[in-house]
C-alpha cells in the first residue's frame, strides 16, 4: 500500500514540475518603463471621473402624437 502510494506521490510532483512555467525577465529599457507607467496612469485616471448616464438623449420617442404631428383641423 505504502509503495502504490509514493509511486503516485512521484507522478504527482513529477506532472507539477512539468507544468511549472517560469517568467521571462523584463528586459525593457527604464526609460520604456518610465513610458509605460505613465501611459497606465493616463489611462487610470481617465476612468477616476465618472460620467453621466444620461449624457445623450433618449433614443425612444414619446408615446403619443406630438404637436407637429398632430391632423390639423381646416379651419374657414
Amino acid at each position: 500500500m505504502n509503495k502504490r502510494i509514493s509511486k503516485r506521490h512521484e507522478r504527482q510532483v513529477s506532472r507539477a514540475k512539468a507544468r511549472v512555467r517560469l517568467s521571462q525577465p523584463d528586459v525593457r529599457t527604464p526609460e520604456q518603463l518610465t513610458a509605460a507607467r505613465e501611459m497606465s496612469r493616463s489611462v487610470a485616471s481617465r476612468h477616476s471621473f465618472p460620467q453621466s448616464y444620461y449624457a445623450t438623449p433618449p433614443i425612444r420617442k414619446p408615446a403619443g402624437p406630438s404637436a407637429e404631428n398632430a391632423p390639423k383641423a381646416e379651419e374657414e
